[in-house]
């Protein structure tokens, strides 16, 4: 008896090293429709969600993934015998910047923060959560910055407007611009 698509779409999902997009599971499984696929998907999350587990399926940049669910994180942390390592502050400002005003210049991202930020630049492009995205059409041409596809994997968004609100922000008193919860895995 051949396996439900539900079933195979967990499977490849749960051996996926990163997350897949709708377009490329139809690649792989064109004896299914697009509409199949995207119908399985989200009845998977809701499956999932309904049923407790301790994993999620979650879109993150347009595709999907098999990951953990966040409020296990301790518990997942222990198995791994990792501890935990945040941003500095300012490369989490930094980044703050560069998500909500992108793309962003560096003399623009040091006359908000006020600060050089040449260190926090390059930590960030290390890990992959910004990239250059061109040159501004200004004298001089300066680099300019955007997020990175990996941006919206790590921190669990769909797309960039999944951020929260500044408006939001400012009501809740939070002292950056967004509050990432940086693990390095």
């Amino acid at each position: 008896m051949r396996p439900g698509l539900k079933t195979i779409l967990e499977a490849m999902l749960f051996v996926a090293e990163r997350p897949l997009t709708p377009q490329e599971l139809h690649g792989l499984l064109s004896e299914f429709s697009m509409g199949e696929i995207r119908d399985s998907l989200r009845i998977l999350q809701a499956e999932y969600e309904q049923n407790g587990r301790g994993w999620e399926l979650k879109e993150v940049g347009g595709a999907f993934r098999l990951q953990s669910r966040s409020e296990l994180k301790e518990w997942v942390l222990r198995l791994k015998g990792i501890c935990a390592q945040r941003l500095s502050r300012g490369a989490l400002e930094t980044l703050s910047i560069i998500a909500y005003k992108q793309p962003v210049s560096r003399a623009e991202i040091e006359y908000i923060r006020g600060v050089d930020v040449s260190a926090n630049l390059r930590v960030l492009l290390d890990k992959k959560f910004i990239k250059i995205a061109g040159r501004k059409d200004t004298p001089g041409r300066p680099l300019i910055y955007g997020t990175t596809k990996y941006f919206l994997e790590f921190f669990g968004l769909r797309d960039i407007s999944d951020l929260p609100a500044l408006s939001e922000l400012e009501d809740s008193g939070a002292s950056s611009p967004i509050v990432l919860n940086y693990v390095v895995n």
